[in-house]
């Protein structure tokens, strides 16, 4: 039989301008994301004996409210024995260099061979991220996107994560081969970004609202029809740099068969075809990823090489 973890919590005076109950179970109790909060009031794991309760409003002074936390329940997601690269691990956390091809989490299409699955036969310690025993997932790269990622093991550590990335307090840069040149060579890009009305697969910048995206970037080398590109975030959109690069400057990300066209690419750079063969991920890698640990305090910087098929294609560019 699980075991349950039981809150009992006051409001006072103090709590006043909280005005929302959901906000006062945030403060009193930070380690829950509000997603979480949401789901034990759904399940009537939040009670009060006085009043009835709903989370857009705080209860009256002097309310006794109920938190009761379950343990985390078995996940329904298969664990399998998948090679992974760790770059760093402890009780808390855990960097990964994630490698090009494999989805980040299971979804329709993708249900077996993901990250997260792969995380789940690793990781024997995890304590569970809202009540099921899963890894937390912070922040995804595309399926084609290699590089650092970070991974929370229980709910404090991925609720603080969360809280750093919204923040933006922490630093992200990726390296990018481009097909064509970037002008200027170093620029900040900020638009709006979401998703592409015509097709709802693809995100777009060309549209006057949405969720605002920030990229640095600055070329490291130019070729002859392309560029090294190195990117930073401020803002983590999805599709974000791939977008920028192929809408705002007009040179996608070579071999991005989304934003792209690896046809034209292979066409113009003669001999790139013989290279490429069957590979069909962009050439977009996330190199670097730094912060501060949320529960230890200790600085944590990692960096990953790209992978062999970039080497392989920046040397012939270069060539």
């Amino acid at each position: 039989m699980n075991s349950i973890e039981i809150h009992e919590l006051k409001i006072t005076e103090e709590d006043r301008d909280l005005k929302r109950l959901d906000l006062f179970l945030k403060k009193h109790l930070p380690d829950l994301s509000r997603s979480y909060i949401k789901d034990l009031f759904e399940k009537n794991h939040i009670t009060c004996d006085s009043v009835k309760i709903n989370l857009k409003k705080l209860p009256p002074l002097g309310s006794n409210i109920i938190v009761k936390i379950p343990e985390p329940e078995k996940s329904e997601l298969i664990a399998q024995d998948i090679d992974l690269e760790i770059l760093y691990e402890d009780e808390f956390l855990l960097f990964i260099n994630k490698p090009a091809g494999m989805v980040v989490h299971p979804a329709p299409g993708h249900w077996n061979n993901t990250l997260v699955n792969a995380l789940l036969f690793h990781c024997d310690d995890l304590k569970g991220i809202g009540n099921i025993e899963r890894p937390g997932i912070v922040h995804r790269l595309d399926k084609g996107t290699s590089g650092v990622m970070v991974v929370a093991k229980e709910q404090r550590t991925h609720a603080a994560l969360v809280d750093l990335f919204k923040a933006h307090d922490l630093s992200r840069e990726y390296i990018a081969l481009t097909y064509g040149k970037l002008h200027p060579k170093k620029e900040t890009i900020e638009t709006f970004i979401k998703r592409d009305p015509r097709n709802r697969q693809k995100m777009s910048s060309l549209v006057k609202n949405g969720k605002v995206a920030t990229t640095h970037y600055q070329v490291l080398k130019e070729f002859d029809k392309s560029s090294l590109v190195s990117l930073k975030l401020e803002t983590g959109r999805t599709h974000q740099i791939r977008v920028h690069l192929s809408q705002q400057k007009r040179t996608p990300i070579l071999n991005d068969h989304t934003y792209g066209n690896p046809k034209n690419h292979i066409k113009s750079l003669v001999g790139l075809g013989d290279i490429l063969g069957d590979y069909t991920h962009p050439f977009l890698h996330a190199k670097a990823l730094s912060l501060v640990h949320p529960m230890t305090g200790k600085d944590l910087s990692f960096e990953s090489p790209a992978p062999e098929m970039f080497q392989k294609v920046l040397t012939f560019l270069k060539q």
